[in-house]
């Protein structure tokens, strides 16, 4: 350990106040310390931990709530670091605001930054804040749908929409129901025949559209939330739209299939567990187990790319799938920045096997599938 790295630690330890022995924070260590002093400053009062008083950089913890606090220690510190500071704020600070108690839960205003705080404690929430937590998934989820989805539909207007007709007035296209029902009016009692005036057929790239397959595979380590919150809420707008078939898988060292959630995002999304492991080269082998016309079928794998299993399984999988005619799409982040952190090493080497990779919004992956769907 280096002397720096050494001192910063010892700064996070002993709190504001420390600067002269210690040394100055980086932008990164002052959120870190900011939130440690969220917890345990209350310990001492306002004096730090257990330092003399001092001017911090930095965020403040006073402008930290709850729900700030519990997503950034998330993203902070590693696992073993965060089940010490859950611990200590439920048992020994009585920090209970979020998991115990559901009248505050009820007078929260629903917002990203509280779905996310719930989804990182659900598993310490007892039924009845469990309830309520439940509630106020589905107001932020519904109301991110509605800001998804218009994007994501106009992505297909006018090639996926059945109700949308084509002048092409092809046999295999001939929208037999349509044509009874619009042409009722010229039935002929006398013949007992319906004259057919105006012919209705689907739109052909419809009926390619039909034969697609994606399959949406959703890593759900910690680093990942808002990819995983944006990929349930997508998927479940592709499946109402029923354009394809929608597969929505999520993983961390095993594969969870969620399909049949799919339409209902909060039921999704109340099932993930975040952080564990990663397997990413097990989850491309159950999506190759689901494919049925590799042609038609895109595997889109929303990951950071850092492999916890051997590698050698990921690659071998990814390249199997794109020899097989898979059409592989590698997304680093989906959600509105897209603005990723990932393992460029690991992306590469799918790019260089034939996978697209890249960061998306939402509206941006459906332009995409469509962009491809109609080719």
């Amino acid at each position: 350990m280096s002397d720096v790295n050494r001192q910063s630690r010892w700064r996070l330890v002993m709190g504001a106040g420390s600067e002269e022995l210690c040394g100055e924070l980086s932008g990164e260590e002052q959120l870190r310390d900011a939130c440690l002093g969220y917890l345990y400053d209350r310990e001492y009062g306002s004096g730090g931990r257990n330092v003399r008083s001092g001017e911090g950089g930095g965020l403040e913890a006073s402008n930290l709530t709850v729900p700030d606090w519990i997503n950034q220690i998330h993203e902070l510190f590693p696992k073993k670091t965060i089940e010490r500071l859950e611990k200590d704020a439920l048992e020994r600070y009585n920090l209970e605001e979020m998991v115990t108690n559901p009248e505050v839960l009820s007078r929260a205003k629903p917002n990203q930054t509280l779905l996310k705080a719930v989804l990182r404690t659900k598993h310490l929430m007892n039924q009845d804040v469990l309830k309520m937590a439940h509630h106020l998934v589905r107001q932020v989820v519904e109301e991110l749908m509605k800001q998804i989805a218009q994007d994501v539909r106009n992505a297909f207007q006018g090639s996926l929409d059945r109700r949308n007709r084509s002048f092409l007035k092809i046999a295999k296209n001939f929208d037999i129901e349509t044509t009874l029902r619009r042409n009722l009016k010229h039935y002929d009692p006398e013949l007992q025949r319906i004259l057919i005036e105006t012919p209705f057929f689907f739109s052909r790239i419809r009926r390619q559209v039909d034969r697609w397959q994606i399959i949406i595979l959703v890593d759900e380590s910690g680093s990942m939330l808002d990819s995983v919150i944006h990929s349930a809420v997508t998927a479940s707008i592709f499946y109402s739209m029923k354009m394809m078939k929608v597969h929505l898988c999520i993983f961390d060292t095993s594969v969870v299939d969620l399909t049949s959630e799919c339409m209902d995002p909060v039921e999704t999304l109340m099932k993930v567990q975040l952080g564990g492991g990663t397997d990413i080269g097990n989850a491309l082998s159950y999506a190759a187990e689901l494919v049925e016309n590799p042609q038609r079928t895109i595997v889109a794998l929303i990951t950071d790319f850092y492999e916890g299993a051997p590698v050698a399984k990921l690659y071998s999988v990814a390249r199997t799938l794109i020899e097989s005619g898979v059409t592989g799409l590698g997304i680093a982040a989906l959600d509105e920045q897209a603005d990723p952190t990932y393992n460029h090493e690991v992306a590469a080497r799918l790019v260089q096997m034939g996978w697209h990779v890249g960061a998306m919004t939402p509206g941006e992956l459906a332009n995409w599938v469509a962009e491809k769907v109609r080719n």
